[in-house]
């Protein structure tokens, strides 16, 4: 994700509080949210889109994706639910 600090608005890019790390758009609604293990991303994310509507969730095992991930609209309609073993997509659903 983006490394800068701020936008050019002065929103900040991203925080920490203890391992969990948020991300912002520049309007400072949550972009996305979880748990870090020695920097990567590991454990439950959280995405939303700029509406801040849940975007998708899934889990990550350090910064692959590992499990079940759900993916929704930006109404909150699910899209797709798909797994994941590793990094590799193993199944996937898609709605309609």
């Amino acid at each position: 994700m983006n490394t800068k600090e701020q936008y050019a608005n002065g929103q900040i890019v991203s925080s920490l509080a203890g391992n969990v790390k948020t991300y912002y758009f520049k309007t400072g609604i949550v972009k996305a949210k979880g748990p870090l293990l020695n920097d990567a991303m590991h454990g439950k994310w959280l995405f939303y889109h700029e509406n801040g509507m849940l975007w998708q969730v899934g889990n990550f095992t350090l910064n692959l994706k590992h499990g079940s991930w759900i993916r929704y609209d930006n109404m909150g309609k699910i899209v797709y639910e798909a797994t994941f073993h590793e990094g590799k997509e193993v199944s996937k659903r898609i709605f309609s």
